[in-house]
């Protein structure tokens, strides 16, 4: 038998973890300053939700997903993505007017596994739903983008494009797909069967980027309510000083955007991967899984690669170290009173001798030892040089002082 996780997956457990939940707790902490309550989907849906949500001839449909019949003889799969089943709980919900969700969770993709690119990834997001104002795109865009400054992605950029609707997009694509046709002889292999399915994907191909620097872009041929559409949000990002760039080959990978499509760059790490998140405005895409139509806006970050990219160290997680001359169930009841006036404690609990429980603390970079002597009622608290001795009830007040 196997202990390993399998291919794509991976064990994290501290030191790494720390980092982790810091992160994971700077998220909840940004979107509830939004106003982004939390959503919890299932981790499974109906097949087809994602095949007419995420679209047939996407890679993630055709490649990546995991999918498998239950017991029932249903078609289900574990969720590629985190839009798509928001999307279907707000509409089950019944909800009308606008709308705001936030998530935090696994995804599954069967991918090649390389750094920041796991089969089983973690992502968080937002959707904004029923709104249709340039306003909501920038309050998202900027979500990401502070979020992002907060956990110390370096070299963080914002790259911003439009993709048109359903009045001006049709045009832009023929003019795409003639362009594409003459360079047919230099496209590569997974390029060429969606020239004419849907050749805005081959915009998103990083291997036929090099050859497609004069491409048309979408930004040129929009209709007059998309071009100010784009120009309000350009304009709002401004003035919630977001900086950001514009690049008119930006598509996104699925395919229910429509206009407003963004991504956020980490500098710092490799090209093919330095992608943390995007997202963009779909709006029609609840009528495209069968309910009305909600039009939206959001975005979806992948935790692996923020943690890859990020120079954020991650925090001492213990406070206090007990350390008890008198034994561990001594010292456990002191640990109880300390926890719940707020301290991180940790504690031996197999009554080792006292220097390995100071060497216990300091291998876990405790900020302040407290020593529960063998005699009294007062505990002796230490940090650093700085020594008292006093009932456990004053510790937490004396070290709220010094820590």
């Amino acid at each position: 038998m196997s202990f390993r996780p399998p291919k794509g997956t991976d064990d994290i457990g501290a030191p790494e973890s720390n980092l982790w939940r810091d992160v994971l707790g700077e998220w909840e902490r940004w979107a509830d300053l939004f106003g982004y309550p939390l959503v919890m989907t299932p981790i499974f849906e109906a097949t087809d939700l994602f095949e007419r949500g995420v679209g047939t001839d996407t890679e993630v449909v055709t490649k990546q997903m995991y999918t498998f019949t239950d017991k029932g003889g249903r078609s289900l799969t574990l969720r590629p993505e985190g839009t798509a089943g928001v999307v279907r709980a707000f509409l089950d919900s019944g909800a009308k007017g606008p709308w705001k969700g936030s998530y935090s969770g696994p995804m599954f993709r069967h991918e090649r596994p390389q750094a920041g690119r796991r089969r089983q990834f973690w992502q968080v997001g937002v959707e904004y739903l029923d709104v249709e104002g340039p306003a909501a795109d920038a309050e998202v865009i900027e979500l990401g983008y502070r979020f992002l400054t907060a956990v110390e992605v370096p070299g963080l950029k914002v790259i911003l494009n439009s993709l048109g609707d359903a009045v001006c997009r049709p045009g832009y694509v023929e003019i795409l797909r003639r362009y594409l046709a003459e360079k047919r002889d230099v496209l590569c292999a997974d390029s060429l069967p969606i020239v004419d399915v849907n050749p805005l994907r081959v915009l998103d191909c990083s291997v036929c980027a090099p050859v497609l620097v004069d491409a048309p872009g979408m930004k040129d041929h929009l209709c007059e309510p998309c071009a100010d559409h784009y120009t309000q949000v350009k304009k709002s990002l401004e003035g919630l000083e977001v900086p950001f760039s514009e690049d008119a080959r930006l598509v996104r990978g699925l395919d229910y955007y429509t206009r407003t499509a963004f991504e956020y760059v980490a500098t710092n790490l490799e090209a093919a991967q330095n992608a943390v998140g995007g997202g963009g405005r779909y709006d029609g895409l609840a009528e495209s899984i069968g309910g009305r139509r909600a039009p939206g806006v959001g975005f979806a970050l992948g935790v692996d690669r923020i943690i890859l990219a990020s120079t954020r160290k991650p925090e001492v997680r213990v406070d206090v170290y007990l350390v008890s001359e008198s034994g561990p169930i001594e010292a456990l009841i002191a640990a109880s009173a300390l926890r719940r006036d707020g301290l991180r404690v940790d504690l031996d609990t197999e009554g080792r001798k006292v220097e390995a429980q100071f060497k216990a603390a300091n291998r876990l970079g405790a900020r302040a030892v407290v020593v529960v002597p063998e005699d009294g009622d007062d505990v002796d608290v230490r940090v650093g040089e700085e020594r008292a001795r006093m009932p456990v009830a004053s510790v937490a007040k004396w070290l709220e002082e010094r820590l």
